[in-house]
């Protein structure tokens, strides 16, 4: 099987012409500015190191994993040499602040990059990307001296960094930690404690790592009210902020994983090491969730990175394959019998994996226009709206797009029948590395409850309300353009609101009801905003069909049939959402705790 190959096309289609980033870009305030030529070369060059130095050496990576010993990590061969080509090349801070080394480029710029690299090698791109959050956090919550001394380094990729939330004990509730932070004399603390699941805690890449550590101080308040946040580096600095000893810290240990063997998921033991407040004292997981939003959306976009990669190995696998005859009559009579392709539930399928796929990629690039409208936006309402709409997007991105592509790497391992349950094809690669994506940062569960409460109810859906305007407007377009499922999509902004009310009603008198039906409405959001990238997407095919030069263009073809098979084989689920919404928290309930043990 071929390795990945970047969807240039897809890519551009989306960003020149149905997003209209270009035009975008022009409205931004602060950020680099970037013409639609130098944007396509950045992509280009982006697609090269995917294809030529991180696929490559993804399935290795896979195969061998990390190994520990003596406290020392190393990585899979070609790992270290990839992250290499990546600093040289200037990949590790195109999105951050030129003060501190960064290029300044727009996030929507560098949202496409990451996909490209995710798609390529899941594992490999876990190492940058966790810099590129203690960045965020640094950027956002550092002093002066702190950004000198840390950020630049990060930056450049001399460095990397981590996020250390998690205790054996606590799991999500973070609130439960036990680590602790002793403040010494000279103003930094003593970081006691351990954390684990620590992805990229330990590694040979980089001269030093940055660890962002929640501990509680003494005598804090209880639960996440006092919680702060430290940087801990795994060698302490210098005077003059350089390398010097190794800290009080050590990797005691490496998960034994399901999936992402490439990447050193660690037991952390911090044991007096020197740590440095980041931010203010109690305020560590407000601080935190600076990274992990953003780390939420990163996940989501593992999450299509998957789909894509397993779309590309089924396709190209069932145009290959042949078995069986069509149920019409023979394709290919002048072989034993017709490729895989032909048959209706390989198509179904192929075409799920497609509509959910592209569909998915939009709704991440619109979440990049925004993220970059909240960074750059040139008015304190551009910026407040985009607030608004990257944190209701959040959640969906990270939640609905994971549990998708649970489903996606599904039917590329089914396409291959029993060739893709061995290890051979590298198939089943995709389906164990995506099963992580729906519970680190955050598991569906807590995003879904998320969206419905903080995001949707408690601002008396302010967000849903602009999407719903958004809807209206493209089905309007869509009926005027004479599409069938116009009436559907207009049919869904209205089912849509009047879901959220009914909700909302039952909750103000049973609790309850809202965890029962939180990941059936996150589903069902997922699901509605997908069908308003479709409905834009199809309407930017047709009307360039229209264009006597695109006339026959198999691509723009190819879009009309994704979103007509979109809306009448995927958009229904909605109606089966909305049903068990609707049914209520009392079947959930009513069990007594002593009915679910074995007879």
């Amino acid at each position: 099987m071929s390795e990945y190959r970047v969807p240039l096309r897809e890519i551009r289609f989306l960003c020149h012409e149905v997003l209209a980033l270009d035009d975008h870009r022009l409205t931004l305030d602060g950020s680099e500015e970037v013409s639609a030529e130098e944007v396509d070369a950045i992509l280009e060059e982006a697609a090269k190191f995917a294809e030529n130095e991180l696929a490559t050496v993804n399935a290795e990576g896979d195969a061998r994993g990390c190994k520990l010993e003596n406290g020392k990590v190393t990585l899979p061969d070609g790992f270290v040499e990839a992250y290499k080509s990546y600093v040289e090349a200037g990949w590790t801070g195109i999105s951050s602040d030129p003060a501190y080394g960064g290029q300044g480029l727009p996030i929507s710029i560098a949202v496409s990059v990451l996909e490209m690299m995710t798609t390529a090698n899941m594992a490999w791109t876990l190492y940058p990307e966790l810099s590129h959050g203690t960045v965020i956090a640094i950027g956002a919550h550092g002093d002066e001296t702190q950004k000198q001394t840390y950020l630049t380094k990060l930056i450049s990729g001399e460095w990397t960094g981590t996020m250390c939330l998690t205790e054996s004990h606590a799991g999500s509730d973070v609130g439960l930690l036990r680590t602790k932070a002793t403040p010494r004399a000279d103003g930094s603390y003593d970081i006691s404690g351990t954390k684990i699941f620590i992805s990229a805690g330990e590694h040979e890449m980089a001269d030093n790592i940055v660890h962002l550590v929640l501990a509680r101080l003494p005598d804090a308040p209880g639960g996440t009210r006092g919680i702060s946040l430290f940087l801990v580096p795994k060698f302490d600095l210098t005077e003059s902020g350089e390398v010097g000893e190794r800290n009080s810290l050590e990797c005691s240990a490496l998960e034994e994983k399901m999936g992402i063997h490439g990447c050193s998921t660690c037991v952390m033991n911090f044991d007096g090491a020197r740590g440095y407040l980041l931010g203010e004292e109690n305020k560590g997981m407000s601080h935190m969730f600076t990274m992990m939003n953003a780390a939420r959306i990163y996940v989501g976009t593992q999450g299509l990175g998957l789909m894509e990669a397993a779309y590309q190995r089924s396709l190209e696998y069932a145009k290959e394959r042949v078995q069986m005859r069509s149920l019409d009559g023979p394709k290919n009579p002048d072989q034993i019998a017709d490729p895989i392709i032909v048959h209706p539930d390989v198509r179904k399928m192929l075409l799920t994996q497609k509509a959910l796929t592209e569909g998915c990629r939009a709704m991440v690039y619109e979440t990049g226009r925004y993220q970059d409208n909240l960074k750059y936006g040139a008015s304190e309402a551009v910026r407040q709206h985009a607030s608004l709409m990257v944190d209701f997007y959040t959640p969906i991105v990270k939640a609905f797009i994971t549990e998708v592509a649970q489903e996606c790497t599904s039917h590329a391992l089914q396409v291959f029948g029993g060739h893709g349950f061995i290890r051979e094809t590298g198939i089943e690669q995709y389906v164990r590395d995506a099963r992580i994506t729906t519970l680190y940062e955050g598991t569906t569960g807590i995003q879904a409850l998320d969206l419905i409460g903080r995001k949707t109810l408690m601002t008396q859906g302010k967000a849903m309300t602009v999407l719903i305007g958004e809807m209206r407007d493209t089905a309007d377009e869509l009926s005027k353009a004479g599409f069938g499922f116009a009436d559907r999509l207009q049919n869904l902004s209205t089912e849509w609101g009047e879901l959220t009310m009914s909700i909302s009603e039952k909750v103000a008198s049973d609790a309850n009801e809202m965890g029962a039906a939180a990941v059936d409405y996150l589903m069902y959001s997922g699901y509605a905003v997908l069908a308003q990238m479709w409905g834009k997407m199809a309407l930017t095919a047709k009307a360039a069909l229209a264009d006597s030069g695109n006339a026959g263009d198999a691509f723009y073809e190819g879009k009309l049939a994704a979103a007509d098979f979109y809306f009448k084989r995927i958009l229904p689920r909605t109606l089966m959402h909305a049903a068990v919404i609707g049914s209520g928290a009392e079947s959930l309930m009513q069990m007594s705790d002593a009915g679910f043990a074995e007879a």
